[in-house]
């Protein structure tokens, strides 16, 4: 586990309310517009893809935004499908899963259990960061959990 201060960044943004069951919906086809819309534009791609959670606390029935945000360079984009954003830096644990994931969740207990015996306080701000997806060879993933601390 490493405490840090994740930095801010400019993005192209998908955002919906939604639920842990419905994550799902999401997977996959909102990256690939995201990178499409990103390409139409001609926008300069600066990290991974980011799935940020706002109001989450874990529960199946709550409802939160998740925000899919795929960092550019650019300020201030004007697209017709998705939003652009600065997305703020904020301190947070964070922890590298490689592999599937069907493992985030005990990344998540993990990294919990791991800052409450520090002392800390969770926020209800999560992000991921998918550094390599891989659909066919899900061993393959990386996956940056960043949970939000104060």
């Amino acid at each position: 586990m490493n405490i840090k201060e994740s930095k801010p960044y400019n993005a192209l943004v998908f955002r919906v309310e939604t639920t842990l069951p419905e994550l799902s919906n999401h997977v996959a086809h909102v990256a690939k517009s995201l990178y499409r819309e990103a390409a139409r534009l001609d926008l300069m791609v600066t990290g991974a893809i980011h799935w940020n959670y706002y109001g989450i606390d874990g529960q199946p029935d709550t409802k939160f935004l998740l925000e899919i945000a795929l960092p550019i360079q650019e300020k201030e984009v004007v697209s017709s499908e998705f939003e652009w954003r600065r997305i703020a830096g904020f301190k947070c644990v964070s922890a590298v899963l490689e592999g599937p994931w069907e493992q985030l969740p005990k990344t998540y207990e993990t990294l919990i259990r791991q800052l409450h015996a520090q002392g800390l306080h969770m926020t209800d701000e999560c992000r991921e960061m998918y550094i390599n997806m891989d659909f066919e060879t899900p061993e393959n993933n990386i996956t940056e959990v960043q949970v939000g601390v104060r």
